[in-house]
């Protein structure tokens, strides 16, 4: 293994590693019982500094909501492109490795989400139709952040003109931000589960980019 893999799977551990250190701080630090009907959260003075800061804008979480499906569409586009190369290669050994690796990726990710809703580290600072709802980490923040990154690391290797690559990656982007910013500003999530979904999002890329670079050297 190179120097750069080496480096590039360090900086993935440090990161989730910072995700499970910070997970453990909301857990602990400042807990408060600010949310609706009572619900604890950590970092309570400044995430209610924060809420209180933003306010809430139901129209906003509405329309990241359904915007919520556009990652989604980035992941059939890419399982459709897997399925596509099995079927014309006859062997699941065929298929490009990045894609399969990417398929690997998606499904740890959809294993986070289902381990937070099963295991709840906090709520939401606001009521869903009537209902407490798992806040953290924000569950749209780590799709976004997930899968529009992963989504420019496969298109950078198949869109060859220069300038449309640039062009779409410029798109993804601001998606990405507006997404990340839209869900904070529009005050269903608490600014700590905003950094939870982050870190984690960030850590999990940074491992998936890793992987695809080691085996890139070795093909």
């Amino acid at each position: 293994m190179e120097k750069k893999d080496q480096k590039n799977f360090c900086v993935a551990l440090c990161l989730l590693v910072s995700f499970a250190l910070w997970t453990a701080a909301v857990r602990r630090i400042d807990v408060q019982a600010i949310g609706p009907k009572g619900s604890s959260v950590g970092f309570a003075t400044l995430n209610r500094l924060i809420h209180n800061l933003t306010g809430v804008h139901m129209s906003l979480y509405t329309i990241t909501d359904w915007l919520g499906l556009v990652p989604l569409c980035f992941i059939l586009g890419f399982a459709l492109l897997g399925l596509v190369q099995l079927v014309k290669r006859r062997s699941l050994f065929k298929v490009d490795c990045s894609i399969l690796v990417l398929g690997g990726f998606y499904m740890i990710v959809m294993a986070f989400y289902l381990c937070f809703e099963l295991f709840v580290v906090n709520y939401r600072p606001v009521l869903i139709e009537g209902y407490l709802e798992a806040s953290y980490p924000s569950s749209t923040t780590m799709l976004v952040m997930c899968v529009m990154p992963t989504a420019m690391i496969q298109l950078d290797a198949r869109i060859r003109n220069q300038g449309l690559r640039k062009g779409v990656f410029c798109m993804l982007s601001t998606f990405t931000a507006f997404m990340v910013l839209g869900r904070l500003i529009s005050g269903v999530h608490w600014f700590t589960d905003i950094v939870g979904g982050a870190l984690l999002s960030a850590g999990l890329v940074m491992l998936y980019y890793a992987a695809i670079h080691l085996l890139t050297q070795k093909g």
